[in-house]
């Protein structure tokens, strides 16, 4: 990682813009092709720095509400749960954390709260597993930004 990154990665967290070529805008201003931009910031994927470039919605506003979901899996079985999960396109997250409780599979869905039911529903019978389903009671995050440069 060079200097050329860090201020992409520096503006891309602050104001991304909002234009039909953002990425050459941001080019533009950080004295960069527009094409060295898009490559610099694959190659930062690629290599696990940057895990995805997107808004943070505030579900509320758009009537969708949120729950996280915890699951006990085996090593083993971790990735035929997450293969389940990961097929519905209203999980934003599915990561392991192992904890003392069991439940190390967690993710989270964000719908209108009859879909989360369904979803919820169709999880259960097509993994068989118990289901820890914990409600969005308060937002207490919704960004992180990062001093880079």
């Amino acid at each position: 990682m060079d200097d050329a990154d860090l201020k992409i990665l520096a503006a891309v967290q602050e104001e991304f813009p909002l234009v039909s070529r953002p990425f050459r805008a941001l080019g533009e201003k950080l004295g960069l092709g527009e094409y060295e931009v898009i490559s610099r910031l694959e190659k930062l994927q690629r290599d696990g720095l940057v895990r995805r470039l997107g808004p943070i919605l505030d579900i509320r506003k758009l009537g969708l509400t949120g729950v996280l979901v915890a699951v006990k899996v085996s090593e083993g079985e971790a990735q035929e749960v997450a293969d389940v999960v990961d097929q519905y396109e209203e999980v934003s997250h599915n990561y392991l954390r192992p904890n003392d409780t069991g439940y190390n599979m967690w993710f989270t869905i964000s719908a209108k709260e009859d879909r989360i039911q369904e979803i919820l529903t169709e999880i259960r019978s097509r993994t068989g597993r118990k289901l820890l389903v914990l409600p969005t009671a308060r937002i207490f995050k919704i960004g992180v930004k990062f001093d880079i440069v």
